[in-house]
């Protein structure tokens, strides 16, 4: 099933977590976060959505990383109820799209809740001081099919909370497959 997701809660700041990665070590935001600003997107391994993203997805993320802003994954779905996104998916996923940021397991679904995480792809784009100034989508590519040009939306948005300390007032919601959680909820 496919969801949109709300960026009309601006301003929070970026609950801290410690999650498990492909490489099996543990991290916590504080230890991730950009210089410049960070991007945190929930993602997973099955989602037609994110599987069209992919690849640009890690192409501005490697972008972003010249600016000193990074970028972490975060895949919350319930793998009982999605397989797809198993550890050992999240593994294959991330080194079939040359993955340059971090891919992180959130088992306990706590870190979706926490950022109120609804969809797969659920952009966030937050400043150096990890106060939320974006949450969209990566750009204008999933509906715009037609080798339109492509409005680098995430990027752009990006950029400009670092140069300018603001973010763009227009943003479109990100949209996708909806997170599976844990008990129906």
């Amino acid at each position: 099933m496919s969801v949109n997701a709300s960026n009309d809660e601006l301003g929070w700041i970026a609950p801290s977590f410690k999650l498990i990665n492909i490489d099996n070590k543990v991290y916590e935001l504080s230890n991730l976060k950009g210089l410049n600003g960070t991007v945190i997107a929930f993602l997973c391994c099955h989602c037609p959505y994110v599987i069209a993203i992919a690849e640009r997805f890690n192409k501005e993320s490697r972008e972003l990383k010249k600016h000193s802003i990074n970028t972490i994954a975060i895949m919350s779905n319930d793998v009982n109820k999605s397989p797809d996104d198993s550890f050992d998916k999240m593994k294959e996923f991330s080194s079939k799209y040359d993955f340059s940021f971090p891919f992180l397991y959130d088992e306990t679904q706590i870190v979706a809740k926490n950022y109120r995480a609804v969809c797969t792809p659920d952009i966030y784009g937050f400043d150096k001081s990890l106060k939320l100034m974006y949450r969209g989508r990566i750009d204008s590519g999933v509906i715009n099919q037609d080798n339109k040009k492509i409005d680098r939306e995430m990027y752009d948005a990006m950029i400009k909370i670092k140069e300018e300390g603001r973010a763009p007032t227009k943003q479109y919601n990100s949209f996708g497959c909806s997170i599976k959680w844990k008990n129906n909820e």
